[in-house]
């Protein structure tokens, strides 16, 4: 048996891979493997963390252990990590260079989930771009946008640029649907009928109490404004477009204008006169 793990699998000068070696690197795989199960067992299990922080938390935990593992690997091999990591230290150095948007990524990957400022299920805008962020990774993240498509975001991209992030903090968004009425329009009646719409609307929260504003004296119809708080922001257009649709139906069966945008043309009769020669 002792012959056996002393075999050497293969020599190269004076480095030796012998069976016992591979044995002791399939055991720390298979070790590393049970301790990332309980590691995440056990923060599944509890309840004071939400889910989302839950996901934070045992990404970072499993790419220290990931990485603590592949050092504790090269040394079983035989291999000097220091040593290793010394002779390519001038070769990492230029590949950093070459590759700095990418380790650029990876810190900004370490960032999001040490921060939590995004997080799974997070509701974020990025570039006008509303979407539901799916996976967060070390290098990328992936969000799912209202087309369902995925798109996959360098994690740089979430950490340099303005993000808008719907569901940090307060679930609840303040949204708005505009409509201008003619001059003639009863501005009573009208505020009136925005505000049974929007009250009877289910989506909508009573708390804070949504609220019709009388916004503005436009070039041909006074703009009006609901003002309404939803926690369904990733759905909040279809939201807006009922609101709109049962708006139009309540207008006309009250007959009131929503006019047209009108423009006045005026001709120079004196360009068409004859000029004397």
């Amino acid at each position: 048996m002792k012959d056996f793990f002393d075999y050497t699998i293969f020599k190269i000068d004076k480095y030796e891979l012998k069976v016992i070696s591979l044995l002791f690197v399939v055991l720390l795989v298979v070790v590393v493997k049970v301790v990332l199960w309980l590691i995440k067992k056990s923060i599944d299990g509890a309840s004071h963390i939400d889910i989302s922080k839950k996901y934070s938390v045992y990404n970072l935990i499993k790419y220290v252990v990931i990485i603590f593992s592949i050092i504790g690997g090269f040394q079983i091999l035989g291999f000097n990590f220091t040593i290793l990591l010394g002779g390519a230290a001038a070769l990492l150095v230029g590949v950093g260079l070459g590759l700095q948007n990418i380790f650029s990524d990876f810190i900004s990957g370490i960032i999001l989930l040490v921060e939590s400022k995004i997080k799974i299920n997070d509701i974020v805008e990025v570039d006008g771009l509303l979407c539901r962020v799916s996976d967060i990774n070390l290098r990328t993240t992936t969000v799912l946008g209202r087309d369902d498509k995925y798109i996959i975001l360098p994690n740089s991209t979430l950490t340099k640029n303005k993000i808008i992030n719907w569901s940090y903090g307060d679930l609840a968004s303040r949204f708005f649907v505009s409509v201008g009425v003619g001059y003639t329009s009863d501005i009573t009646l009208v505020k009136k009928l925005l505000q049974e719409i929007i009250d009877h609307q289910a989506e909508v929260l009573k708390s804070p109490q949504p609220f019709v504003r009388f916004v503005d004296f436009a070039d041909s119809y006074l703009l009006f404004s609901v003002y309404f708080w939803s926690e369904d922001v990733y759905g909040v257009e279809n939201i807006k477009s009922e609101i709109r649709t049962k708006i139009f139906e309540k207008f006309n069966e009250n007959d009131i204008d929503i006019p047209l945008p009108q423009r006045v043309l005026h001709f120079d009769k004196s360009a068409d006169k004859p000029t004397d020669s």
